[in-house]
């Protein structure tokens, strides 16, 4: 991932040497467990301790053998006595990097949990806050009935909940490690060893692998920020739409100074929002590749390692970016009721057009019959620019069946959130 869209801290989790630190530890667990097993001597363990890897002979060597396990090993080993022929003893090269990069995909994972708590921190508080800021509800981007901006918010809210609960399970779905050798059959390295390195990287055994930690366990985990994605597409295309000049209801934050556009200063651009959505689909073309990544030649080739080099780090980066993105639009988003009843009124009482019909329909009249009375007022509101309301009030059928009273407790807009509270009370917003 490019610099403008990786943040320090994840950034530091997908490096070489945060890379070569957790094939370090893998490496010093085995031979701790071996010297529980009695095969290294204590002594040897003392020295074993203290190995380091030289990143830049690492490179050197890497040039001849081109593989990166043997020339990571061997950086090692130069500068050692005999002690470094323990180092490696029964496993391939998976054993570590499988077992190291599940420990960065651990790590990773818990950066991702710390920013999408502040996403749904923020959402809860804007939720709140905007409980019963009036609001048009819209279906096919047309207006439908009112709602309020706050159970926008909240349905937000409760959406990130879910993907919380996803990216949970995701994450423990990778809190395993692998120590069994060339083809997982545990014959160059006991079950025992694996426990013992397991427990102290603070992971779970894999319970059986082949030479690899099973693909469906990263291709869940991709998944799963593919569908934290899409919901912070989903989000951001709302806003998007609720800050096109026609419409305006919201603003994502502007700071003194920026400028939306190099030839028309008057700009005001969501592309803050636009970053998320082109983003998002990033991710999700990369969990299609973790996808085929599941399926590999028999006990494993290596048709995925190439693959997940990119798709891992880039995936976690991009998704830890937008959602710090999303986090600070919530946080200082522009809303506007004036306008959001301003746009309410644009049509002219149309909103109430469904609560007429039922009123009708309970004064006796046949549904079909309410129906085209309704309609047939509701063309005439949208054809010549008329008040809804008044065409109702002034319609003979309509009249016989409903009151000057009555119309007007039909045109209250109270109707509309009068369960608001309940919604809340259901999630648990707002409660004190």
């Amino acid at each position: 991932m490019i610099d403008r869209y990786s943040r320090p801290a994840m950034k530091q989790v997908w490096s070489d040497e945060n890379k070569y630190l957790k094939w370090m530890a893998v490496e010093l667990a085995a031979c701790e467990a071996w010297t529980v097993e009695g095969v290294i001597p204590q002594d040897d363990m003392v020295k074993l301790r203290k190995a380091r890897y030289n990143h830049t002979r690492m490179m050197e060597i890497f040039e001849t053998t081109r593989h990166d396990v043997t020339a990571f090993l061997s950086s090692i080993t130069e500068s050692m006595g005999p002690e470094g022929r323990w180092l490696h003893l029964g496993l391939t090269s998976n054993d570590m990097l499988d077992t190291g990069l599940n420990l960065q995909l651990v790590e990773a994972g818990g950066l991702l949990q710390i920013e999408m708590d502040r996403a749904i921190a923020a959402l809860a508080q804007r939720a709140v806050e905007h409980k019963d800021t009036l609001a048009m509800g819209r279906t096919h981007g047309v207006h439908a009935e009112p709602m309020t901006m706050g159970l926008r918010l909240a349905l937000w809210w409760d959406e990130m909940q879910r993907q919380k609960v996803r990216l949970t399970d995701a994450i423990e779905g990778l809190r395993v490690g692998m120590v069994s050798g060339a083809v997982g059959t545990h014959a160059t390295v006991p079950p025992s060893v694996e426990e013992t390195v397991c427990r102290e990287l603070g992971l779970k055994v894999a319970k059986i692998t082949n030479q690899i930690i099973q693909r469906d366990r990263h291709a869940h985990f991709m998944s799963t920020l593919a569908l934290v994605a899409a919901s912070m597409e989903k989000f951001a295309t709302e806003i998007r739409a609720l800050q096109r000049t026609e419409i305006h209801e919201v603003e994502e934050p502007f700071g003194h100074g920026q400028t939306g556009s190099s030839s028309m200063p008057h700009k005001r651009n969501p592309e803050l929002a636009e970053r998320i959505c082109g983003l998002a689909r990033l991710i999700r073309g990369n969990a299609n590749t973790a996808l085929e990544n599941v399926a590999l030649w028999g006990e494993r080739d290596i048709s995925h390692s190439s693959a997940e080099r990119i798709i891992l780090p880039d995936s976690c980066l991009a998704l830890d970016y937008i959602l710090s993105i999303f986090s600070g639009i919530i946080e200082g988003l522009r809303v506007f009721p004036d306008r959001m009843m301003e746009n309410i009124e644009s049509s002219r009482g149309l909103i109430f057009s469904q609560r007429v019909l039922l009123a009708l329909v309970d004064k006796g009249l046949a549904r079909e019959e309410a129906y085209k009375i309704v309609q047939t007022n509701a063309g005439r509101s949208w054809d010549e620019a008329k008040d809804f309301r008044d065409l109702l009030r002034a319609d003979a059928k309509a009249g016989e069946k409903l009151t000057p009273a009555e119309f007007d407790e039909l045109f209250d807009y109270g109707y509309f959130t009068r369960y608001v509270n309940d919604t809340f009370a259901r999630l648990g917003l707002g409660q004190a």
